[in-house]
């Protein structure tokens, strides 16, 4: 049985030796480590790895953590809702959010144009920049086909895409898969109808790409969730392995709490009486904000995969 060791910080540590000796702390710390090394079992395990996250963490700078980590492999399929596609198309665009405070007036930011996301901001005029870019990118798809599954469609953006930040492109030069089941949700869907309006015979078809993320893995493969938050990118993903056999592998990280019945609050444990994830399964449940949690638990992983050649160059 492990024991609670004191932690003394030490001249020039490192990641994977801070997030390491957060095992013998306690509370929470105990749940970071753990899913630090199930992130190295995921990958040395070859599963499928299904990282999900919602919009929020695409606002933050966790962005281009996110691209990064597809360039690195650690990552098979995204599942993500529709505002973090939209801030994503921003950002490589150059839009540029800022660090405000929770405790801003709202009302005066309403006033001058301004969009509060916890303690970021983004102005309307990125929004209509947005306008801007999507109606063209519409019709330039529209030139193509008329019908477009949402991963199909979401591959076709980021290949029209050039910043190594940029969490679509990186996923379409990757060949890593895209769903977004809430494709409406957001400006987005907003543009998308009007889009519709002019063009009939244009259709985004989502219930053809939930087949389509069905079929990105099978029962005989060995799966592994990332879930960062909740909501439907969580579910989707963890519906596609239970309709597969259950996941193997699966790490949650959230700041809502069992006791509110939600997904967002669901733990892995809960996930076993779904036959989301299997009975036997490696899991870990990290209670904390992401833009904290994530980073350390990632970077610790990537160090020791890399250390032993598992991540791509």
């Amino acid at each position: 049985m492990a024991i609670v060791k004191d932690f003394i910080w030490e001249k020039g540590i490192k990641v994977h030796e801070l997030v390491s000796a957060y095992g013998n702390i306690g509370f929470q710390s105990i749940e970071l480590s753990k899913a630090a090394d199930l992130i190295v079992k995921m990958k040395k395990n070859s599963a499928k790895i299904f990282l999900t996250f919602t919009s929020n963490m695409v606002t933050s700078g966790l962005r281009g953590f996110f691209a990064q980590i597809i360039r690195l492999g650690m990552a098979d399929v995204i599942v993500t809702t529709v505002g973090g596609i939209e801030e994503d198309i921003m950002k490589a665009h150059g839009e540029k959010f800022t660090i405000g405070r929770f405790e801003s007036d709202d009302v005066e930011l309403h006033e001058q144009g301004i969009n509060r996301v916890g303690n970021l901001f983004i102005k309307n005029e990125s929004y209509m920049n947005f306008e801007d870019k999507i109606i063209k990118i519409l019709n330039e798809l529209y030139q193509k086909k008329k019908r477009w599954p949402v991963s199909e469609l979401l591959k076709e953006i980021g290949l029209m895409l050039d910043d190594e930040n940029s969490i679509l492109c990186q996923a379409a030069k990757y060949n890593v898969p895209i769903f977004c089941p809430a494709i409406t949700d957001g400006s987005f869907g907003f543009h998308l109808y009007l889009f519709q309006q002019k063009h009939p015979d244009f259709i985004v078809d989502v219930v053809k790409d939930f087949g389509n993320i069905l079929l990105s893995t099978s029962h005989d493969e060995k799966k592994a969730i990332i879930a960062l938050g909740g909501s439907i990118s969580k579910h989707h993903a963890i519906l596609c392995t239970l309709l597969n056999g259950g996941a193997d592998y699966a790490l949650y990280m959230t700041t809502a709490h069992k006791t509110s019945g939600s997904m967002s609050g669901a733990t892995t444990n809960e996930a076993k009486s779904w036959g989301k994830v299997k009975d036997d399964s490696d899991i870990a449940t990290v209670i904390g904000d992401v833009t904290v949690m994530f980073p350390l638990a990632m970077i610790k992983a990537f160090e020791e995969l890399d250390s032993e050649g598992l991540l791509k160059k």
